[in-house]
């Protein structure tokens, strides 16, 4: 069976946070992502997306002035990177653990086998993965 498929220019996840400022540091500071762009009091929220230089994906997180709580899903919920560079992943990982966020037990033993588990400030969780992708 054939399923009718579209062309999207662009994918970009969205979340909310009540820690919008840590949730900054993390990923920009200690992650590394680059800022594509960020908005202060849009119908309430402020903003800010993070990407990578050369793909089409973004992640976006938001804060509203009224809260914007949002509880980490199950351990097993993950946002994966794939560093296919060895050095530049412990790189990463070093600076996320010298502003304090430590390597987690990951859910499926199967990210523990080439990657780093990390929880954002949120209790989100990220894999640092040593591979290319697919």
């Amino acid at each position: 069976m054939k399923f009718n498929q579209f062309n999207a220019s662009q994918i970009r996840i969205a979340r909310p946070t009540n820690q919008l400022d840590r949730i900054v540091k993390f990923y920009e500071e200690g992650l590394g992502l680059e800022r594509m762009g960020e908005f202060q009091g849009h119908s309430g929220y402020d903003g800010i997306i993070y990407g990578l230089p050369t793909l089409s994906y973004q992640l976006e997180f938001t804060s509203h002035e009224e809260g914007s709580p949002c509880p980490a899903p199950t351990k097993d919920n993950l946002l994966v990177f794939y560093i296919a560079d060895r050095e530049e992943l412990l790189a990463v990982s070093e600076r996320l653990v010298n502003m304090g966020y430590r390597a987690v037990e990951p859910e499926n033993v199967y990210w523990k086998e080439k990657g780093i588990t990390i929880e954002d400030p949120d209790g989100w969780r990220i894999v640092l993965m040593n591979t290319e992708g697919i």
